[in-house]
């Protein structure tokens, strides 16, 4: 990034904050990660929507992060501007069974906050990291049950800053994916959930809180399910551990000998520790069923063709 790009891009911020060259391993649930040539945090949507339009006139490529619960990202970082939605479009409203939380928001205060006001529907989603905007474009799913069930409604933001408003008919979820394009920024959505008893979701909650703490290594730094499930009643967990991968170590990386499908950060561990693994699950697993499978973590700042000699997109 020239010196002219950055000075148009620190002109733009007047609430938020601009930082150039900061470590994105600040920035991940990883731990992980080089700088971004520029990394913004937006003090409200008007001011990210004009940094939108400034990157667009200058040509600066844009990344834009959630809380960077579900992203690897390179040693050698990433270039452009790095947009985190972390600390901002975090407003929150109840009303009645409807509820409309901001792209920042945590999963877990949208859980909490639900189960105050006794609405029953994301209480599945109890112990998942991440905001809401990267749960929707994700479809976050866990005990069954997705966010998508019960949106209502979405409010975007597109790179070149015009707003756009979906309703639920024109989204399209899936497994691991949404309708969303890549070239939008999600703001705020609204669910609509249904009324229960606070001491049954409490119940319900707790329960799966237990399930995951019994199931996954939440002591350790991890990104979450590094593989999407190949199929409904085959999960990656399963194959890798089947393919005697748990375990397996390199630097200070490991593939978790209590879920196979998570990879963790014991303290030093780098991007190229990572990837050796996910490439190694994936090879590995090929080879011995068969199986291809399909990266659900975000990789960022890895040289164009680094994952496709695997089969995997990057």
């Amino acid at each position: 990034m020239d010196p002219k790009q950055q000075t148009a891009i620190s002109d733009c911020v007047s609430k938020g904050q601009i930082l150039f060259d900061e470590p994105l391993s600040r920035h991940t649930s990883y731990g992980i990660g080089g700088p971004a040539e520029a990394f913004f945090l937006p003090g409200d949507n008007k001011e990210l929507a004009r940094m939108l339009r400034i990157v667009s006139q200058e040509a600066i490529p844009v990344t834009v992060m959630g809380s960077g619960s579900n992203c690897l990202v390179s040693d050698t970082g990433v270039p452009g501007i790095v947009i985190s939605l972390a600390d901002c479009l975090n407003n929150f409203h109840i009303d009645g069974s409807s509820v409309t939380a901001g792209a920042g928001v945590t999963l877990g205060y949208l859980v909490n906050r639900c189960l105050q006001a006794g609405l029953v529907g994301v209480e599945n989603l109890v112990g998942v990291p991440g905001t809401v905007g990267g749960a929707l474009i994700m479809n976050a799913r866990a005990f069954g049950g997705e966010i998508s069930t019960h949106v209502d409604r979405v409010r975007t933001l597109t790179l070149d800053g015009k707003e756009r408003i979906y309703r639920r008919e024109d989204l399209q979820f899936g497994y691991r994916s949404s309708g969303f394009r890549p070239d939008e920024i999600i703001l705020e959505a609204e669910f609509h959930l249904k009324a229960g008893p606070p001491e049954t979701i409490a119940d319900l909650q707790q329960r799966f809180l237990n399930e995951r703490k019994a199931r996954q290594p939440l002591k350790q730094r991890s990104a979450g399910s590094v593989f999407k499930n190949p199929a409904s009643d085959l999960t990656a967990g399963m194959l890798i551990d089947k393919a005697g991968l748990k375990g397996t170590k390199r630097g200070d990386a490991e593939i978790s000998v209590k879920h196979g499908n998570f990879f963790v950060n014991y303290g030093k561990a780098t991007a190229e520790d990572i990837a050796f693994l996910i490439k190694l699950a994936t090879r590995t697993v090929r080879q011995q069923f068969g199986t291809q499978l399909e990266l659900e973590i975000r990789t960022l700042g890895f040289q164009p063709g680094y994952w496709e000699d695997e089969g995997l997109a990057g």
